[in-house]
Parts: C-alpha cells; sequence; structure tokens
C-alpha cells in the first residue's frame, strides 16, 4: 500500500556554474548526477534539477533573485521540500535562500554530512560526523537565533542592546567549542588505541594494504571476494564510512592485513577530510595501496584523480600503489583497458583477475620471507622461542632433532641459516 510508504523528502537539485570559481567548485551535468545519486542515498527524490551558467554567483542569493523566484515556482509546482545546492553556500547565503524559497535549503556539504551520520556505525564513526557536523554548524548558528535578537533590543542603543538571542547564541557557540574539543580528544584516544595495534602490526612483521577509491568504486565487493568478510555491498554511494581490517593470506610466504577505507568524492566537505584522518590514517602506515578505480564508468578518469589528490593532502603519495581497473566485466568489447606494470584488471563481482592481483600484491610485498625447515639441536632450543617471537612457526616436532617448519623474514633466516635443511 503507498499509504505505509515512507513519505520521502522531494528534492529539487540546483547548481552553478561560473567562470570565476574554480573547476571543482562549478556544478556540470556530471555532478549533478551523482548529487541526484546523493540524494538517492539519504533516502530523497530528486523532482527537478537546475542548472544556470552565471558569470559570477550573487553575493547575497547566489543565483540572483530572478532564478531565485524561477527556482520557488519550480518547487510549488512538484510539491517539492527541500532544495540542495552542488555548490557550497556561505551560511548567509543558505539563510536567505531558505527565507526567500519558504523550504529547507542545504548544501552539498549539508547532504553529505547528513548521509554520513545516518551510515556510521562504529564509535569511531560517530565521533568523527559528530565533529564534522558541529564544525559545519557552528558558523550557521548566528541565523538560527535572529528571533530570539529580535526580541532583545530594548531601542536605546548601545545600553540594553544585548537581548536573550546573543546571550543564547554566546551559550551555545561555547557549548559547541567545548564539545569539539571533547570529541578532538576521543579521537585522540581512538588514535593511540591504532598506532598501539600498528605496533603490535610492526612486531610482527604483517605488511598492511589499504583499498582506498572513489565511493562505489566497488572497494567492499573486492575485500569480500579476496577474505570473505560479508561486508554489505551495494550499488549505493558511501555505503561503507567505517574502516574494515582483515587478515589476507596472499601466498605460502605472505599474509597481510587488509583494510577497507572510506569512498572519496569530488567536492568532499573539508570538515570531512580532517574529521575522518582517524580512519584515513591507515593509508600513511599502509605498506601498498590498491587503488580501486571504476573503469566502466565514463568518468573514470576524473574520479580517479580526485583520489590521487586526496591520497596526496594526507600525506600518502609516495606509498608503492597498485592501481585495480574493477568491473572490466561492465567494458563493453574491444575497448582497450589501461594496463601497465602497476595496473591490473579485475572483476570484484566475478572474482577474474584476482589471482594476478594476489600475485601483484606478494611480488610488490616480497622482502625475502621463506619457507624453511630447519633442523634444532636440543642445546639450540632456546632459538625455538625466537623464531615464535620473530617468525610464523607452522609446525615442531621433535625426534633427533627439534624440526620446525617456519615461514622466516630475511633477519630471522640470518640467525637461523645453519640449521635449514636442504
Amino acid at each position: 500500500m503507498r499509504e505505509t510508504e515512507e513519505i520521502r523528502d522531494k528534492v529539487v537539485l540546483v547548481g552553478l556554474n561560473s567562470p570565476v570559481l574554480k573547476k571543482e567548485e562549478n556544478a556540470d551535468e556530471a555532478t549533478m548526477e551523482e548529487l541526484s545519486a546523493l540524494v538517492e542515498t539519504a533516502g530523497g527524490e530528486t523532482v527537478g534539477i537546475v542548472l544556470q551558467n552565471r558569470a559570477t554567483p550573487d553575493p547575497r542569493t547566489f543565483i540572483g533573485e530572478g532564478k531565485v523566484a524561477e527556482v520557488q515556482a519550480y518547487c510549488e509546482s512538484s510539491g517539492a521540500t527541500m532544495v540542495i545546492f552542488d555548490n557550497d553556500l556561505s551560511p548567509s547565503q543558505q539563510r536567505v535562500l531558505t527565507d526567500l524559497l519558504g523550504i529547507q535549503v542545504l548544501d552539498r556539504c549539508g547532504l553529505i554530512l547528513d548521509i554520513f551520520a545516518q551510515r556510521a556505525k562504529t564509535k569511531e564513526g560517530r565521533l568523527q560526523v559528530e565533529l564534522a557536523q558541529y564544525k559545519y554548524l557552528l558558523p550557521r548558528l548566528t541565523g538560527m537565533w535572529t528571533h530570539l535578537e529580535r526580541q532583545g533590543g530594548s531601542g536605546q542603543g548601545a545600553i540594553g542592546s544585548k537581548g536573550p538571542g546573543e546571550t543564547q547564541l554566546e551559550t551555545d557557540r561555547r557549548l559547541i567549542h567545548k564539545k569539539i574539543d571533547k570529541l578532538r580528544a576521543d579521537l585522540e584516544d581512538v588514535r593511540r588505541v591504532r598506532g598501539t595495534q600498528r605496533q603490535q602490526r610492526r612486531k610482527n612483521e604483517i605488511p598492511v594494504v589499504a583499498i582506498v577509491g572513489y565511493t562505489n568504486a566497488g572497494k567492499s565487493t573486492l575485500l569480500n571476494q579476496l577474505t570473505g568478510a560479508g561486508i554489505p555491498a551495494n550499488n549505493r554511494l558511501f555505503d561503507t564510512l567505517d574502516t574494515t581490517s582483515r587478515l589476507l593470506t596472499v601466498s605460502d610466504t605472505l599474509d597481510v592485513v587488509i583494510s577497507d577505507t572510506v569512498g572519496f568524492i569530488r567536492k568532499l566537505p573539508h570538515q570531512l577530510v580532517e574529521a575522518f584522518k582517524a580512519t584515513l590514517e591507515e593509508l600513511e602506515y599502509a605498506d601498498l595501496l590498491l587503488h580501486v578505480i571504476d573503469v566502466s564508468n565514463p568518468e573514470w578518469q576524473e574520479q580517479a584523480q580526485v583520489v590521487e589528490n586526496l591520497i596526496l593532502e594526507l600525506g600518502a603519495g609516495e606509498l608503492p600503489r597498485i592501481d585495480v581497473f574493477n568491473k572490466s566485466d561492465c567494458v563493453p568489447a574491444g575497448e582497450i583497458m589501461p594496463h601497465g606494470e602497476d595496473i591490473c584488471a579485475i572483476s570484484a563481482k566475478t572474482g577474474e583477475g584476482v589471482d594476478k592481483l594476489l600475485e601483484m600484491i606478494d611480488k610488490r610485498l616480497d622482502k625475502g620471507t621463506r619457507r624453511v625447515v630447519l633442523h634444532l639441536p636440543y642445546d639450540k632450543g632456546g632459538l625455538l622461542d625466537m623464531l615464535y617471537r620473530e617468525a610464523k612457526v607452522e609446525s615442531v616436532e621433535y625426534g633427533e632433532t627439534i624440526d620446525v617448519t617456519a615461514v622466516c623474514g630475511p633477519r630471522t633466516l640470518g640467525q637461523v641459516e645453519m640449521f635449514i635443511a636442504e
């Protein structure tokens, strides 16, 4: 029954293209299509798109009074309950547009924050989103208290003009600053825990592989294909917000920790880049990046560049990398796929090309590790303790000697070399 369906926001999307804006700040058909997909992810329905070309943004309304009237008429005829801009709006522009249009106005940044708030599951993810939301909210507080500010003026100039609205505003600002400080402290605790886990992995010499890529490129599907992790992998933007790490046996001599990360997107709110550093700092400590690219998307080159820019911003530009061109099964026959030494074409959905990818990971992370059988004399039994600490011991049998099968790194091999069975 339609009556029992959840009522969704009907949204009109608005975008401005202007020569004075930077390329990444402008709206075009591709970014508007992506914005529509974001609206769907948030649970809304796009009922109209208005894309405007204008010499310069209007400082008050961003799109100009005439275009605002056009958008208002569009909203009334379509029954829209919300307008979302593809460009960033200043707090004052957002307030003015909300007043003029009579319905809620958001920008892309506010929409993405809302999606993240819906999707974050772990304590860390929720902390990160909450921090980003408060940073976004802080400069927008003023407009929320204008009704009280009007009440507060006593009409006697400076004396007595400080009304309850302003007091409330100051109180709110102070509370939010306190909340931001508390969230930052909590995130530092999360970072410390992560740091301890990383030290343990380093001690065990387990390499870390981080999967990165544009949102909806197939990162979770790849992690599921490699590890059977069972992460929900849906065809929607920002389906994964919390880092998932799994142990993956790449070959007989190599185990790695492989981590899925939040998807990148163009015009990612700066607050989120900052807030999500606790998740994305995994990249800084990774031994190898797998950059997953949806090669079936006509915009894949632009999407790959967005990811590249964010990797550089996070200080991970020098890390070894394999570009994983995913969804190769969706590319039309005869179309030439990208190829090269550090490029692997796969289909994470069907598993095609995944064996080759594992070979490439093994080759890139090969640090001279070998599986060996050792015959230790009983008076050298202390070496067994060292092997348990420094190597991966697979079996121990006691006979004339202590026979140990272990996977050892170069340093450990040097210490036990004379006991290796030929």
